[in-house]
């Protein structure tokens, strides 16, 4: 009788998690970044209560970025894969957008939630 012992390869395990979380963590991102670059163009629309929804959505995650230190909770999750330790270890953006993401997508953030509120109480056009 012949027995045959499979040892999973913990590197290729871990490769696997990995590529999973940044590909979850891509999709994650680019729902929240459409929402953000959404709710201007929705604003200028007069679209107003679904430019208010977006924000609501966008806000949620903003509370979780600030309850978890400003950082995204797969940046913990993904860093127990890799000892990389980029600015995109966690996700599949170029590491340029990566370490500025929160500034570009911050300012658009803003910039259309004062435009929703100022097109809402009537004090922009």
């Amino acid at each position: 009788m012949c027995t045959v012992t499979i040892v999973a390869d913990p590197d290729r395990r871990s490769a696997r998690a990995l590529r999973a979380i940044k590909l979850v963590h891509t999709v994650i991102w680019a729902f929240f970044a459409g929402c953000i670059v959404a709710i201007p163009v929705l604003a200028v629309q007069d679209r107003l209560t679904a430019a208010a929804v977006l924000s609501g959505i966008v806000l949620v995650e903003v509370l979780i970025i600030v309850a978890n230190a400003w950082r995204c909770p797969l940046t913990g999750v993904a860093a127990r894969y890799t000892d990389d330790r980029r600015e995109n270890l966690d996700i599949y953006l170029p590491e340029w957008l990566a370490r500025h993401n929160k500034t570009i997508f911050g300012l658009l953030y803003a910039g259309g939630v004062l435009l929703t509120l100022g097109r809402w109480a009537g004090w922009l056009p």
